[in-house]
């Protein structure tokens, strides 16, 4: 009987054995793995001209929100870095008095793309493919 019972007792305990389990693979540590980091590419916006216009862009990140610049003093830059698969993009959109300016994309320090806006109100959208 106690033979018996010590068998039960083995087996009870290497079930239990079975039932923990540890998904950080850290051995039991409670660490858990770093999170995989996401390759990016260097994006630079630029706009050029003279007095204030809204401006705006694909941020860090790539996350759907936009950032938007209100009154942004031209000329104006951002460099940012921006997640592989991610399309870069900066809009400009002049104030009522008008005038003159451009926007340019250059992804990993090569121009990909140039637009002028003109006149009252004028807007002018720069892009790029997807960054690959």
């Amino acid at each position: 009987m106690w033979a018996t019972a010590g068998a039960l007792a083995l087996v009870c305990a290497g079930i239990a054995g079975l039932a923990v389990h540890d998904p950080s693979g850290g051995g039991g540590s409670g660490e858990r793995r770093p999170a995989r980091a996401v390759p990016t590419a260097e994006v630079t916006y630029v706009v050029t001209g003279r007095g204030t216009a809204e401006i705006t862009y694909r941020a860090e990140g790539g996350t759907g929100a936009a950032t938007v610049v209100r009154e942004a003093a031209l000329p104006w830059r951002k460099s940012i870095r921006l997640p592989v698969g991610k399309s870069p993009t900066v809009a400009v959109v002049l104030g009522g008095s008008g005038g003159r300016a451009a926007c340019t994309v250059a992804v990993r320090g090569e121009h990909v793309q140039r637009a002028t806006a003109t006149g009252s109100y004028g807007r002018a959208t720069c892009g790029g493919e997807r960054l690959g």
